[in-house]
């Protein structure tokens, strides 16, 4: 569906429903007694008096005697009396032959019924139209949801993302909405933005190596100069002696807790991400859930109704992480459950992939740390890292736990 040809048909309704409202109102104007059919009508009756079977004529009358008692009727619901005719304003024929008035003729004012018929016939046909009309507009209103309201909250979900560091997972490309060019080149900006992180990453990595080696070989000498003047200071006996030994091992401590220091920091970074939580109610989580889930390999039940504390953008981060690591170790379907548990509100996110051994759970949460499952595959050992960071701060629990098969793991947000 076009817009001009959906604006052209949307006119051409109104344009139908003016001209069939002008057409009625003609009608309801041409309610009066046709004078040529009435005088037919008095031809007819006067020609074939007292032949009631030859009184043909689509006119609806009665015919009176000269006392006014009722001679004929060719119709139910009509007047037949002078009284009756007056007040329903019927038109009053004297009834004449050769000069000699044998009575009147009533016809039947017919006005009523057909204002009644057309105001019907108005009603029915505004219906109508507007029945068109509106079904009309519904359809356009699918339409602009569908390819301007859907792809813009994708993409503004997709930029909340982006904008809070997740690059790992893709745009769909549709080329069929308006903003099919555009999903494109967000993709294609993703794509670059994560070559830029990962070159970053390996330049962190090595200037962390680097730190790493130059705190080792720092450290190798200047134990050895520590245990030499700690050697010395027990050999002499001079007090100057002692003290300039003792300098040297005070300042040993400080070069080596600077180093320590220096290490430290290097790998400190991601502890500085903020996490700001409030209370929100449990029913954000089904479209975070959703949108973590964009292989659609999920089966998702409903969440308790309930107030948690959490970072909106935070969790959808650990949402993604959780689901990402998912497709990527185990590529099978995932089961997410959730239910209440005193103080928290516990969702499941279950997969049936090899999963992890026993003894490598804890350290999954720990920075660089990476399962033996991940042989082969990409990864810096950061996701649950952070994942666990985030839920932390909001006063929740990650919980890691194997499944049969797979791995469970499961997210505890603080009840309000």
């Amino acid at each position: 569906m076009k817009q001009k040809p959906f604006i052209v048909m949307l006119l051409a309704t109104f344009v139908v429903e003016a001209l069939m409202c002008v057409k009625s109102l003609d009608n309801m104007q041409d309610v009066k007694q046709d004078p040529v059919a009435v005088n037919e009508c008095m031809y007819i009756i006067k020609n074939n008096l007292g032949h009631e079977e030859d009184y043909s004529t689509k006119l609806r009358y009665s015919i009176l005697d000269e006392n006014g008692e009722l001679v004929y009727k060719n119709s139910d619901n009509i007047s037949t009396s002078i009284n009756e005719a007056v007040k329903n304003n019927d038109l009053i024929m004297d009834l004449i032959v050769d000069d000699i008035s044998l009575g009147k003729v009533i016809f039947y004012n017919e006005t009523d019924e057909r204002l009644s018929k057309c105001k019907k016939e108005i009603i029915m046909m505004l219906c109508a139209v507007s029945a068109m009309q509106m079904i009309m507009l519904l359809a356009y209103f699918i339409y602009l949801k569908k390819k301007i309201t859907d792809p813009f909250e994708k993409l503004n979900s997709f930029a909340v993302r982006v904008a809070g560091g997740n690059l790992d997972i893709p745009l769909e490309v549709d080329r069929k909405h308006i903003f099919g060019a555009f999903t494109e080149a967000f993709d294609l900006m993703r794509q670059e933005l994560k070559k830029a992180r990962l070159a970053e990453k390996k330049a962190n990595d090595d200037k962390k190596e680097v730190i790493a080696k130059l705190s080792h070989d720092i450290k190798t000498p200047v134990a050895s100069i520590k245990s030499t003047s700690e050697f010395g200071f027990e050999l002499t006996g001079e007090e100057r002696t002692k003290e300039m030994f003792n300098l040297i091992n005070v300042k040993s401590d400080q070069i080596t807790t600077l180093v320590d220091n220096l290490f430290n920091s290097s790998i400190a970074d991601a502890r500085e991400i903020e996490v700001s939580p409030s209370k929100y109610s449990s029913d954000i989580l089904m479209n975070m859930l959703k949108g973590a889930d964009y292989l659609d390999k999920a089966s998702i039940s409903a969440i308790p109704q309930c107030s948690i504390y959490c970072d909106k953008l935070r969790l959808q981060q650990a949402f993604d992480n959780i689901f990402m690591n998912s497709y990527k170790y185990a590529n099978t379907y995932i089961n997410v459950q959730s239910y209440t548990d005193k103080e928290y509100l516990v969702i499941e996110i279950a997969d049936k992939g090899e999963g992890v051994k026993p003894e490598e759970l804890p350290l999954l949460k720990e920075k660089y740390r990476r399962g033996s499952n991940t042989s082969g595959k990409d990864g810096a050992g950061l996701g649950l890292y952070l994942t666990n960071y985030y839920i932390e701060n909001m006063n929740g629990k990650l919980i890691l736990v194997s499944g049969n098969p797979g791995l469970v793991v499961k997210i505890c947000l603080r009840l309000i």
